[in-house]
């Protein structure tokens, strides 16, 4: 039903993945594997609920405090989640991260510790130092191809007295890791002991791949709490911005929506976010049920490809997104010279792990949100980057 195979040119589309990935990598035309856009074309329903609107042709300010976009995002989660929410608790965001941003600055001071879990999404990392805030570091262990949480380690940090706010990523970025429900509720358990207030980063939580199913924090939560998420990762639309959340404290909302409308002055959602969010989460299930299954593929080509290669590596697919976070520590890599060569020689871009804090050292992280195609000429290409290092 829906054509994922066909490559579309992204070039001169202002695309940061291909236009710009001189930025980070420092030479143009790479065939990048790298931030966490798709390949692909948006659904046909969200494609023809922006074009009516377009249609309309009239964007004048618009609002987001209504059933078609509330009702979209209930019936989201009891359809995909088995979860009754509380539409009161539901509050709208420029993005994920503008609504992390927001709660650090309205749940701590300056000086304050957050609880992250290492390795971490790079942009944790930036948006608690630029607010002077105290990343405090709760490694995840890798035993054979799962990651663990420490729970007495993270104990120890949540207990401490400036230790404000843990800032779980779940399903977590990079390793994949899906939390199960009885770790999430030792997670609530230890936050509720210590007053730590919980912001759950859930935009990959329809991004399951494995036999798997992702527990979303209402399922678990105690206390104070918010949840920052959107259709953006799922239904690949992050250009269009927009995001939402829920805030369990009436106070805590009424003061979100101070700052975001008073101090910030976004009273107004992009109008084409909102709509394509309704289509997203009114139509779009069997596009994306599709597009799971194919990026699914994709990462049980990159474990086929990568251990007939190097059967050392032993590298399984992650239980969810569509990100391969993949330990090359086995091969005794010089990972820092293998960039050099993938980039210099072999002209693609893969994610050094070290982006995403020391705990990633020794990691690459290869973004498989493509056509197959360019998926194979991509490992093809780390593949014979790797070699040169081995010969």
């Amino acid at each position: 039903m829906f054509d994922f195979d066909t490559p579309i040119d992204r070039h001169g589309s202002w695309c940061t993945q291909w236009d710009y990935v001189a930025d980070r990598f420092g030479v143009a035309d790479l065939l990048p594997f790298t931030i966490s856009d798709m390949d692909f074309p948006i659904a046909p329903v969200i494609r023809s609920a922006l074009q009516q609107r377009l249609d309309h042709g009239v964007f004048g300010y618009s609002r987001w405090q209504h059933e078609d976009f509330l009702g979209a995002i209930t019936s989201w989660y009891q359809q995909r989640f088995a979860l009754t929410v509380d539409r009161q608790q539901i509050v709208y965001s420029p993005s994920v991260i503008y609504m992390v941003a927001r709660l650090l600055q309205l749940w701590s001071q300056p000086g304050d510790g957050v609880v992250v879990h290492t390795p971490a999404y790079d942009a944790f990392y930036q948006v608690i130092s630029t607010n002077q805030r105290q990343l405090l570091a709760s490694p995840l262990i890798k035993e054979g191809q799962q990651w663990r949480c420490d729970f007495s380690q993270l104990e120890s940090l949540l207990a401490r007295k400036d230790c404000k706010i843990l800032l779980l990523c779940s399903p977590h970025n990079p390793t994949g890791k899906v939390w199960t429900q009885e770790e999430l509720e030792t997670l609530a358990a230890c936050c509720e002991r210590h007053q730590v207030k919980v912001i759950s980063d859930e935009i990959h939580m329809d991004m399951m791949m494995g036999d798997e199913a992702h527990t979303p924090w209402q399922r678990v939560a105690r206390g104070r709490w918010a949840v920052a998420t959107s259709a953006s990762k799922s239904f690949n639309i992050p250009a269009l911005t927009g995001a939402y959340g829920f805030i369990s404290d009436e106070q805590d909302r009424q003061a979100w929506f101070r700052a975001i409308k008073q101090a910030d002055g976004l009273s107004s959602p992009a109008v084409m976010a909102v709509a394509a969010h309704i289509a997203s989460y009114r139509a779009g299930a069997p596009w994306l049920d599709a597009l799971r299954a194919y990026l699914k593929e994709n990462l049980e080509l990159i474990a086929q490809q990568l251990n007939h290669a190097f059967p050392q590596l032993d590298w399984q697919p992650p239980q969810a997104t569509y990100l391969a976070w993949i330990d090359l520590r086995p091969l005794g890599l010089d990972t820092e010279r293998l960039q050099q060569v993938l980039i210099e020689q072999q002209k693609v871009a893969i994610m050094p792990g070290e982006t995403y804090g020391a705990a990633g050292n020794g990691f690459i992280r290869l973004n498989a949100g493509c056509p197959r195609i360019k998926l194979e000429e991509g490992l093809r290409r780390l593949i014979a980057g790797i070699n040169t290092l081995m010969a």
